[in-house]
């Protein structure tokens, strides 16, 4: 094993600082916790550790070193993460101090290019990432899905004299919002009202599209009730009638 000159030395720091400092401009410029000077101190001190094995000249101590440098960075990015309620904040920050380290490790060993590479990596992983982690964050949740095609009841209550005029609203609203009513049952309840059911079919956000329905027809002054609901929570309660 060849002895460490002072210019590989340098050499080698140099590259592990670069690389630190060059993943600490991102968390810089995104204003993290751990930005240029945490990220590049990081990267420095995991280069000077593995130096000093590289050094010493035992073959067998920078590998010893390296795992050493892990387990304490885990220490390190355990102190950047927060609990905000119910959400967690600096698990990125953490992980980046991490691959700074490893990035240091690995100018330390005279793998310069690889050193480089890896950071280069880092900030690929954090620019590309972003966009899209949001992008997937956006994915319809389950049971949203727009092609989804749900069945749904509005159900109405209104006075018998002005039967003819709520029921022709009620299909009115319903195809001015572009829904298509699937059938219309009308049922006289008492001498004074009538119950009317509309049922029809409804695709994506379900509220958003009775919304304007229930909003225009609740101003009538004949309707004295007015409600929707799926045709599976009308399942529900008649099993637990």
């Amino acid at each position: 094993m060849h002895a460490l000159s002072t210019f590989d030395f340098l050499l080698r720091l140099a590259t592990g600082v670069f690389c630190g400092a060059l993943i600490g401009v991102e968390r810089q410029w995104r204003a993290r916790m751990a930005g240029l000077r945490t990220n590049a101190l990081v990267a420095t001190g995991a280069t000077l550790f593995v130096l000093y094995s590289e050094a010493v000249g035992d073959a067998s101590s920078p590998t010893r070193v390296a795992s050493y440098v892990v387990s304490g960075i885990g220490f390190l990015g355990g102190g950047v993460i927060l609990r905000d309620g119910a959400s967690v904040r600096g698990l990125n920050t953490a992980a980046t101090l991490w691959c700074s380290a490893a990035t240091g490790v690995l100018a330390a060993s005279g793998k310069l290019a690889f050193a480089v590479l890896g950071a280069l990596t880092v900030l690929a992983v954090h620019f590309v990432g972003r966009p899209a982690g949001r992008l997937l964050d956006q994915a319809p949740a389950a049971g949203t899905d727009p092609d989804a095609v749900v069945e749904a009841n509005v159900h109405l209550r209104c006075d018998r004299a002005a039967e003819s005029h709520i029921r022709a609203l009620l299909l009115q609203s319903l195809t001015a919002s572009g829904l298509t009513p699937t059938g219309l049952r009308a049922r006289r309840e008492t001498p004074e009202t009538t119950s009317l059911r509309a049922s029809l079919s409804v695709s994506g956000d379900i509220a958003c599209a009775l919304e304007q329905v229930i909003s225009r027809l609740s101003l009538e002054p004949g309707v004295r009730d007015l409600h929707w609901h799926l045709d599976e929570e009308e399942d529900v309660n008649q099993a637990m009638a």
